[in-house]
């Protein structure tokens, strides 16, 4: 028995494994439009249906398929209740920062919403309150000093201490008129949409270059070359690294176990706290009698071994991480066996608040949406509102709080800064320190996969269950870090800036566009 095959449940996203696949072309030719978005998740798509639907000719390239990377693997909470935002914007940047954030993320909600009214999507769309709560009653003060924020910034928020889920908590900021929904049922009627209007998608097209000027040229890695207007880059992680984002971005990874339980036991609302590792619960419809319980969890470094400051018990690699996340939900809900396990990936931006608008200082037409911290569906819905009404002329007052431009001013960013960029030097300097991570690839046993020197280069080898070694270099062609195997997924990840590789090399997560070159062993 393999680790993967031990561990619970079936090893795929339940919003994958329930919607059908997508049918859009690879882009063949040459081709123009008024706007080109790479990237096609919850912001991609918001994004070029804005445009779509204000008259612009737009064309959508994506790497893999629509909706199947990071927005595939979401937990899918559509909410402006962002754990503990509201308190940290008001008292860094002010209270008209703190309502600009409470007004374009709730809008976002109500945005999704009508669309999918409007357009007639059943894509499970459910109103509920959003909770974030701590079992820590020294941190009573903090929660109550969040809900007055986040009321205070415009939405229907309070301070509680009781709440439907099976276990006693101290403190909760609960957000009403928030939701939850299903986002592949959605995005792929929008993205269906999106082609009626007239708008191209092309799938299995990945962008390795750009252009910029009047117009801008993206390249794709077969050569072809689309010229356009305007450019956006929604590939959650952004794959050109010009701006710099790189040094503000710090990739996290979070697991998702998922079971079914019967309506009477199951949450009414969606709650998360950053006790445990994190842990953040909601539920999807499954049937006349049964709710689908997701559980989110154990955040940590893609790449590492780290799990988060706030959790202090043993670590482990990604196995046991699922198998504790899993351990949890059945502790304490009246589950049935685990049905699904996945994991999402996100960026956090140094000062908490995402990046949404120019590319950088000197860009006149290319654009990016990125560092959405965990909250993608309300961050892209936003970001899709943002950048439609930037390039038609009328962005919104609000549009400078999520400017990728603004400074560096505060304190706490620069601390977040020097934290983040900390890591990654350890990481790129640190791992090469190390002689080998195993002395041979004989050791390498099946199923599993490791770093090795061989013949004076660092190879990553991965050891299939017949066997057979798969050698590529363990140098990510992002910034040349050094990757790291993980077991339960099957993959090599980059500790600086969150790319990962399948066990040939082939790129399955930016921002590295180039796969890890095979080596011979």
């Amino acid at each position: 028995m393999t680790t993967r095959d031990a561990l619970p449940g079936m090893d795929d996203s339940y919003w994958m494994a329930t919607t059908p696949g997508t049918p859009w072309p690879a882009l063949e030719d040459d081709a123009a439009a008024d706007v080109v978005v790479i990237g096609a998740g919850m912001a991609g798509l918001s994004a070029a249906w804005e445009l779509t639907a204000a008259g612009r000719k737009v064309i959508v390239l994506e790497a893999d398929r629509v909706a199947a990377g990071v927005t595939g693997y979401t937990t899918a909470k559509l909410t402006a209740a962002h754990s503990l935002v509201y308190g940290r914007l008001r008292r860094t940047r002010g209270r008209d920062s703190a309502r600009w954030y409470a007004g374009s993320q709730q809008a976002a909600v109500e945005r999704v919403a009508s669309v999918a009214a409007e357009l007639g999507i059943d894509c499970d769309f459910e109103r509920a309150s959003a909770l974030t709560f701590t079992t820590d009653p020294e941190e009573r003060a903090a929660f109550e000093a969040e809900a007055d924020a986040a009321a205070e910034a415009g939405l229907n928020a309070d301070f509680v201490t009781e709440t439907d889920l099976p276990f006693t908590v101290a403190a909760a900021v609960r957000v009403a008129d928030q939701a939850q929904f299903h986002p592949r049922k959605y995005l792929l009627a929008l993205a269906d949409d999106i082609a009626a209007r007239g708008g191209v998608i092309h799938e299995r097209t990945r962008v390795t270059g750009l252009s910029e000027g009047s117009p801008c040229t993206v390249t794709t890695e077969r050569g072809n070359t689309v010229t356009a207007r305007d450019v956006v880059v929604t590939t959650h992680y952004p794959v050109f690294d010009r701006a710099l984002h790189f040094a503000r971005l710090s990739p996290r990874r979070e697991l998702v176990v998922a079971a079914p339980l019967p309506v009477s036991q199951a949450p009414k609302h969606m709650y998360i706290t950053d006790d445990m590792g994190k842990r953040s619960v909601r539920t999807a419809p499954l049937g006349e009698d049964m709710r689908l319980l997701i559980v989110t969890g154990e955040s940590f470094t893609p790449g590492t071994g780290d799990t988060s400051e706030s959790f202090t018990p043993g670590t482990g690699d990604t196995s046991e991480r699922f198998r504790r996340l899993d351990a949890w939900m059945h502790e304490h809900f009246a589950v049935g066996p685990t049905s699904y396990r996945w994991a999402a990936q996100d960026n956090d931006v140094s000062d908490g608040v995402p990046l949404v608008g120019p590319y950088h200082p000197g860009a006149r037409h290319v654009y990016v949406a990125t560092g959405f911290g965990g909250w993608g569906m309300s961050g892209g819905a936003m970001a899709g509102q943002l950048l439609a009404s930037t390039l038609t002329g009328a962005a919104p007052e609000w549009a400078g709080l999520y400017d990728p431009r603004r400074l560096w001013s505060t304190l706490r960013e620069g601390t977040a800064l020097l934290k983040q960029q900390g890591e990654v030097a350890r990481h790129f300097v640190g791992d090469r320190l190390r002689t080998t991570h195993v002395d041979s690839v004989a050791e390498i046993a099946p199923g599993s996969g490791a770093v090795v020197r061989v013949e004076g280069r660092r190879c990553a080898v991965y050891r299939d269950e017949s066997g057979t070694a798969h050698a590529v270099s363990a140098r990510c062609t992002h910034l040349g870090c050094l990757v790291a195997f993980n077991e339960a997924e099957t993959a090599w990840e980059c500790p600086c800036h969150g790319s990962r590789f399948g066990i040939d090399g082939e790129v399955l997560h930016g921002p590295a566009l180039r796969p890890l070159p095979p080596r011979k062993i």
